[in-house]
């Protein structure tokens, strides 16, 4: 049997890597001759998480725009871009993949750009509900685009659309300890309202600056919190847990066990980014989502709207978080009923087996 050589591109945050090596997985449990090789961006997240998923992968120097983009600082970003695209022209020959991926982030435009010139079959994941500039400026290059939502017609030709979902994190799927034994295992009392918060791979200022601010009503009310802070925000969280003395606010840079810390909430607090809000769905959290709204065509709040306007999760703003969030919260951890509506809703929106159907579209198009 020849084996399919695929190469995927993309990254930057784990919202970008964690669907990417998702795809990877799928397509080695079909086809274990597979030969991958991921394409990222120097610096950025995915050059230390892809080896540690157990795939190779190589650096290019790209980088994002800076604003406002007539910036004299974009003349170094574009000659980066053109280097990039002669880097992986280089890459795309010496690896002779039969399809490139593309996931989005800072990789993917230079390396599908490169693949469709050389002849390569391209497909895009799309994991937005608001299509990125990169993607669709690769639209018409590709085969295939697999999408998170319906409607994205008015962004790409609707004969190229595949409705797939975003993958998620297998063992998230796999994890079958009960609330109980979930908060055991994270050290925390099994008998008490627990809520996660998340703010993305990163962090979120806004999130962590209301949960700081509320410290002390959760410990007034026995409310439980496994607040994922981010790196560059770990030491001022901690610092402000120990100054209100808290015995029910965890905070940590990194949760490493996240199947668990979702098990183990009641609710979660999240930023709106694909991979969170399709992870919310297939688990079918409870959810407060506050979008970034630092991110491209602010694209995290039409991703939360695309949950709250049908009943099946609580929208606050970024720029009301602060005063808002923390209210908000402990009114909906007490809210058994409303907890349940939001589960039910949520769930009906999940798009299951998405991994496995991105990489059947994958396989199709390597010629083997």
């Amino acid at each position: 049997m020849d084996e399919p050589r695929i190469i995927i591109s993309g990254g930057g945050t784990g919202g970008h890597i964690f669907p990417a090596v998702s795809i990877a997985n799928a397509i080695k449990a079909k086809r274990p001759n597979a030969k991958i090789l991921f394409v990222g961006a120097n610096g950025r997240m995915e050059m230390t998480r892809v080896p540690e998923a157990g795939y190779d992968i190589k650096g290019l120097p790209v980088r994002g725009l800076h604003r406002p983009l007539w910036s004299l600082k974009n003349v170094s970003v574009m000659w980066d871009f053109f280097r990039s695209r002669h880097q992986v022209k280089r890459i795309i020959r010496e690896f002779r993949p039969q399809v490139a991926v593309g996931v989005g982030g800072y990789a993917s435009a230079p390396t599908l750009n490169a693949a469709a010139a050389l002849g390569i079959p391209c497909l895009i994941q799309e994991q937005n509900s608001y299509a990125g500039v990169t993607n669709k400026s690769l639209a018409r290059k590709a085969e295939k685009i697999c999408v998170a939502y319906e409607g994205m017609e008015r962004f790409f030709p609707a004969d190229k659309l595949i409705l797939t979902g975003n993958p998620v994190r297998q063992s998230l799927l796999n994890n079958s300890s009960t609330k109980e034994q979930a908060r055991q295992q994270l050290g925390l009392k099994g008998d008490l309202p627990t809520i996660l918060v998340i703010g993305g791979s990163l962090g979120a200022r806004t999130i962590n600056d209301a949960i700081a601010a509320g410290i002390g009503r959760f410990e007034e009310r026995q409310i439980q919190v496994i607040w994922q802070t981010g790196k560059i925000y770990i030491d001022e969280c901690e610092r402000k847990a120990r100054e209100a003395n808290a015995q029910y606010v965890h905070p940590q840079a990194f949760i490493s066990d996240m199947a668990m810390a979702y098990k183990a909430a009641d609710i979660v607090i999240s930023r709106a980014g694909a991979s969170s809000i399709s992870e919310l769905c297939l688990l079918g959290k409870a959810a407060i989502l506050v979008p970034s709204p630092n991110v491209a065509e602010d694209h995290q709040t039409k991703n939360a709207r695309a949950l709250s306007d049908k009943g099946a999760a609580v929208f606050v703003a970024d720029n009301e978080a602060r005063q808002l969030l923390v209210e908000q919260a402990v009114a909906l951890v007490s809210a058994t009923e409303t907890i349940r509506q939001l589960e039910t809703e949520v769930k009906k929106l999940a798009l299951p087996d998405s991994a496995d159907i991105i990489a059947n579209e994958v396989l199709k198009l390597a010629i083997c």
